[in-house]
């Protein structure tokens, strides 16, 4: 019995993710809120009440795109930003881990691009959440540096947000170069001038934190 129950919770895991997989390919041409659930059960061939199985709608089905997309981030921003020898190094760690993400990850970077803004609140409260929750793991790992010292909860939250937010921003410009490239790779000259550009922005914040209690 156990066998059998173990092989449909596979099944049921299996159709779950290519639900998601099929959704996820449709929103490279359209949005969450214009997108039908029979069009994903259709495109993945089962019936449309199967997907109620897996999903209670489809901003159900966006929150759970939201945390493919981000949740397994949370563990490789703690190691990106955690003490490093000097501000520059964590800097290019961060730059480097962002246009590895979006290199391996297109359309989860355009779908959270998209919907951060879009017309589905349950998916821009999910996405919302998640730079949450980067924001406060980035402060607790500034708060360990020496230069966190005199710093209030508050202004250390609004520094993590600054890195955040640039992130974000980097990520967009990572994703533009290689949607520019039309299917091609996109050239080692493109991707080094993003990634300069963000270093600069990223130094510029960190200038600004070094005078901050000046």
């Amino acid at each position: 019995m156990s066998h059998t129950l173990g092989i449909r919770q596979a099944q049921k895991q299996k159709t779950r993710q290519a639900l998601l997989d099929a959704a996820l390919v449709l929103l490279e041409e359209q949005s969450l809120s214009s997108l039908g659930l029979r069009e994903v059960t259709r495109a993945v061939g089962v019936a449309p009440t199967a997907f109620y199985r897996h999903f209670r709608s489809t901003a159900d089905l966006g929150v759970a795109l939201v945390e493919e997309a981000l949740g397994s981030l949370h563990p490789l921003i703690r190691t990106t930003v955690t003490a490093a020898d000097s501000s520059d190094e964590r800097i290019t760690r961060a730059v480097e881990l962002i246009a590895r993400h979006v290199h391996a990850y297109p359309a989860h970077v355009r779908f959270i691009a998209r919907e951060r803004h879009g017309g589905v609140q349950p998916v821009r409260e999910a996405i919302r959440e998640q730079l949450g929750r980067f924001a406060e793991e980035v402060k607790a790992e500034l708060a360990e540096d020496d230069e966190a010292e005199g710093w209030s909860d508050d202004d250390l939250l609004m520094l993590a947000h600054l890195y955040v937010d640039q992130m974000l921003i980097t990520a967009s410009l990572f994703l533009e170069v290689q949607e520019a490239a039309a299917g091609d790779e996109p050239s080692a000259e493109a991707r080094e001038r993003v990634a300069r550009l963000a270093t600069r922005r990223l130094r510029l914040i960190t200038v600004g934190r070094h005078h901050w209690l000046d």
